[in-house]
C-alpha cells in the first residue's frame, strides 16, 4: 500500500499544480482547494498518483510530500510533530489512572 506524508515541518498541503492535477485524475472539480489539499485519505489513489506524477512539484508551500510503501496488511497511522509526519502501525493504548 502507498501512503503520502509530509517530510518537513510546516505541514501537509498540496501545491496549485499538485491540486490541478488531482482534480484531473479524480474527476473532483466541484471541491474546494481546503478539502482537496487537507482532507484526503493519505492512501487515495489520485493523491499517490498526483505526487509520484508531479515529485516535488506537487509539495505546498511548507511541505515535502513522499510516498511511503508499507505492507497491505497493516492498520496504520499517521502522527506529526510541527507538520513533520511518519507513518506507525497502529496498537492499542488505554488512559493510565491517576
Amino acid at each position: 500500500m502507498k501512503v503520502v506524508i509530509n517530510r518537513c515541518f510546516g505541514g501537509f498541503s498540496l501545491s496549485t499544480e499538485g491540486i490541478k492535477r488531482y482534480r484531473e485524475l479524480s474527476g473532483e472539480l466541484d471541491a474546494d482547494d481546503y478539502q482537496i489539499g487537507r482532507e484526503l485519505k493519505r492512501d487515495d489513489k489520485y493523491l499517490v498518483q498526483t505526487v509520484e506524477e508531479l515529485g516535488d512539484l506537487a509539495s505546498g508551500r511548507y511541505s515535502v510530500l513522499e510516498v511511503v510503501e508499507i505492507p497491505d496488511d497493516v492498520k496504520w497511522e499517521i502522527s506529526e510533530y510541527d507538520g513533520s509526519e511518519t507513518i506507525h502501525e497502529c496498537h492499542r493504548s488505554w488512559p493510565s489512572r491517576s
